[in-house]
């Protein structure tokens, strides 16, 4: 089976662009200046509006001087990228200092630069983001200016609300922080799971090209080699004994040998299969035969059905996800593994089942998920786990119509069993799946 490194379609760090986070601290400068305009000449409130001011305009000259020094469009290392999220956390501190601390309804902004980080950052990242949040809210708690409001009606809330607004700001940070990082790495898994299964297709897909290659070519050099054979045996005829007619018969030897080593391979595609079609009962055992020679008896049963084989075309997609899966049944087996196929006018199906210890049922939930896998332990020696290649060989099935189902076998039995359910005419009627571009990292 073909494999796949994990370095081959996956980048081993998180980069974001400059230009995002700069796109970002400048909609924070806007709104920023919207909300002191509109608090100091809408509302008519009494507050520090130079300090505030001051700091709006370090921060909008720090994304002028970033901006003109470096490349927007670059990829930031993610502990720059954390730094320039941490100083939003500050600039949002110090304003809100000048504003009424937590009493201010916009301290719910730390949540902001957090969920940033957990989407696009690596953990350790964002957990450190995290803390500067809280901390730069707990200060806030005891050190703040008054918050804008009617001189002649000042808001005064109690020691116990701030208590609640900080927890509840603190409980964001944590819960929306964690979420957020959650759906995204389960999406990246997925989005790199995907990249490996184009890359699976596409290799399976190029290795199929050189069958009908070399078919091609033993059918292409069959003429010249004849023609060669031909004047070297005439030559050898006329030429009289010594050494070159040792030198011609060799060569009518060497002729003779290419010839049958180009009638062995160009027999492999008469009847146009495997490079065209094929049954149903070729499929398997062209899938089954790379597997004899491990230890493990495999059994093949064709069932005999009233309807005529099914011929489907000779899928590398079909091929490879068969093979994976029989793969693992032949890692997991005790003594033997099972394929049983049968068909009537309506489906097609295909069971592979082992002798193994048979699929844990926490791990049976979860089969199909990428990046789900319990191998080997040298503790217990026990076999368990299914990853990145059930995922591949699932989705790589059920492109071409199948419907991949995994269970148990029944008490007393013991063993995993895969069943593999495809429409009828959707098996004869798929056609090789079409060369996927590697992906580029």
């Amino acid at each position: 089976m073909t494999d796949v490194a994990p370095s081959e379609f996956r980048q081993p760090s998180r980069y974001v662009r400059l230009d995002t986070i700069l796109r970002l601290r400048w909609l924070a400068v806007l709104g920023q200046l919207a909300a002191v305009f509109i608090v100091s000449q809408g509302l008519n409130f009494s507050f520090a509006v130079v300090p505030c001011l001051v700091i709006i305009g370090l921060s909008a000259m720090i994304n002028l001087a970033v901006q003109s020094i470096f490349n927007p469009m670059q990829r930031l290392d993610p502990f720059w990228a954390a730094a320039l999220l941490a100083l939003n956390l500050v600039e949002l501190a110090g304003l809100l200092f000048l504003t009424g601390g937590l009493q201010n309804p916009f301290s719910f902004l730390f949540l902001a630069p957090v969920l940033i980080s957990a989407t696009a950052l690596p953990a350790r990242l964002t957990m450190a983001l995290g803390f500067v949040a809280v901390a730069c809210a707990s200060n806030l708690v005891f050190y703040h200016y008054p918050l804008p409001w009617d001189s002649d009606d000042p808001l005064v809330l109690p020691p116990i609300y701030l208590f609640g607004v900080w927890l509840s700001i603190t409980l964001a940070i944590g819960v929306t922080s964690l979420y957020a990082f959650q759906v995204t790495e389960e999406s990246r898994q997925l989005s790199d799971a995907l990249a490996a299964t184009e890359l699976v297709l596409a290799r399976e897909q190029h290795l199929t090209q050189l069958d009908g290659l070399a078919a091609a070519a033993a059918h292409e050099l069959g003429t010249p080699l004849s023609t060669i054979f031909l004047i070297s045996r005439e030559l050898e005829k006329a030429v009289p004994e010594g050494p070159l007619s040792a030198d011609l018969r060799t060569l009518r030897e060497q002729a003779t040998r290419c010839r049958d080593i180009l009638a062995k391979i160009a027999q492999l595609s008469s009847s146009g299969a495997p490079f065209d079609h094929m049954k149903l009962s070729l499929l398997i055992e062209e899938v089954v035969a790379p597997h004899r020679d491990f230890g493990v008896d495999i059994k093949v049963r064709i069932a005999v059905a009233p309807t005529s084989e099914p011929v489907g075309a000779r899928n590398p997609a079909i091929l490879y996800g068969i093979g994976n899966i029989l793969e693992n049944a032949v890692d997991f087996a005790r003594d033997a593994v099972e394929v049983n196929a049968w068909w009537n006018s309506e489906t097609v199906e295909i069971v592979i089942s082992d002798d193994g210890p048979g699929i844990a049922p926490d791990m049976l939930r979860r089969i199909g998920e990428p990046y789900v896998s319990r191998r080997p332990s040298a503790e217990d020696g026990v076999r368990r786990g299914l990853g990145l290649g059930v995922f591949i060989a699932r989705t790589l099935l059920e492109r071409t119509g199948a419907k991949v189902s995994f269970s148990n076998r029944t008490f007393p039995d013991h063993g995993a069993v895969v069943q593999i359910v495809w429409p009828r005419n959707r098996f004869e009627t798929t056609e090789p799946a079409e060369p996927a571009d590697e992906p580029t990292g």
